[in-house]
Protein backbone atom coordinates (compact mmCIF):
# COMPACT_ATOMS: atom_id res chain seq x y z
CA UNK A 1 0.00 0.00 0.00
CA UNK A 2 3.03 2.51 0.89
CA UNK A 3 4.29 1.55 -2.59
CA UNK A 4 1.37 3.02 -4.28
CA UNK A 5 1.16 6.32 -2.01
CA UNK A 6 5.14 6.65 -2.92
CA UNK A 7 4.19 6.28 -7.04
CA UNK A 8 1.01 8.93 -6.73
CA UNK A 9 2.93 10.99 -4.92
CA UNK A 10 5.86 10.92 -7.27
CA UNK A 11 3.69 11.11 -10.38
CA UNK A 12 2.01 14.32 -8.21
CA UNK A 13 5.23 16.16 -7.86
CA UNK A 14 6.30 15.82 -11.34
CA UNK A 15 2.89 16.82 -12.72
CA UNK A 16 3.58 20.06 -10.35
CA UNK A 17 6.66 20.61 -11.77
CA UNK A 18 5.74 20.10 -15.32
CA UNK A 19 3.54 22.67 -15.12
CA UNK A 20 5.39 25.08 -13.37
CA UNK A 21 7.97 24.54 -16.10
CA UNK A 22 5.52 25.14 -18.73
CA UNK A 23 3.71 28.26 -16.93
CA UNK A 24 7.39 29.60 -16.53
CA UNK A 25 8.13 29.48 -20.01
CA UNK A 26 5.25 31.38 -21.09
CA UNK A 27 4.93 33.86 -18.94
CA UNK A 28 8.31 34.74 -18.29
CA UNK A 29 9.96 36.20 -21.32
CA UNK A 30 13.23 38.30 -22.14
CA UNK A 31 13.74 41.02 -24.28
CA UNK A 32 17.16 42.81 -25.23
CA UNK A 33 17.81 46.18 -23.87
CA UNK A 34 19.00 48.81 -26.23
CA UNK A 35 22.73 47.99 -25.45
CA UNK A 36 22.40 44.34 -26.59
CA UNK A 37 20.04 45.23 -29.41
CA UNK A 38 23.02 47.60 -30.56
CA UNK A 39 25.27 45.04 -30.60
CA UNK A 40 23.70 42.29 -32.10
CA UNK A 41 22.80 44.78 -34.95
CA UNK A 42 26.72 45.86 -35.17
CA UNK A 43 27.71 42.59 -35.62
CA UNK A 44 24.52 41.51 -38.52
CA UNK A 45 26.05 44.60 -40.37
CA UNK A 46 29.63 43.44 -39.61
CA UNK A 47 29.29 40.08 -41.26
CA UNK A 48 26.86 41.38 -44.10
CA UNK A 49 29.85 43.44 -45.42
CA UNK A 50 32.34 40.58 -44.67
CA UNK A 51 29.61 38.67 -47.07
CA UNK A 52 28.53 36.08 -44.52
CA UNK A 53 26.05 34.44 -46.19
CA UNK A 54 23.53 31.70 -44.38
CA UNK A 55 23.62 28.00 -46.17
CA UNK A 56 20.04 26.11 -46.63
CA UNK A 57 20.13 22.25 -45.87
CA UNK A 58 20.65 21.96 -49.86
CA UNK A 59 23.93 24.16 -49.82
CA UNK A 60 24.89 21.91 -46.33
CA UNK A 61 24.25 18.56 -48.30
CA UNK A 62 26.27 19.69 -51.01
CA UNK A 63 29.69 20.72 -48.95
CA UNK A 64 30.07 18.23 -46.76
CA UNK A 65 31.36 14.65 -47.43
CA UNK A 66 28.98 12.65 -47.52
CA UNK A 67 30.85 10.03 -49.17
CA UNK A 68 32.99 8.25 -46.05
CA UNK A 69 36.76 8.15 -45.42
CA UNK A 70 38.75 5.88 -47.70
CA UNK A 71 42.29 4.44 -46.29
CA UNK A 72 43.64 3.36 -49.16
Amino acid sequence: MTTIIAIAAFVAVALVGWCIAEAKGKYVTYSNNEQEQAVLDQNRRQLEQNGYDELNIKDVIRTIATTGYSAV
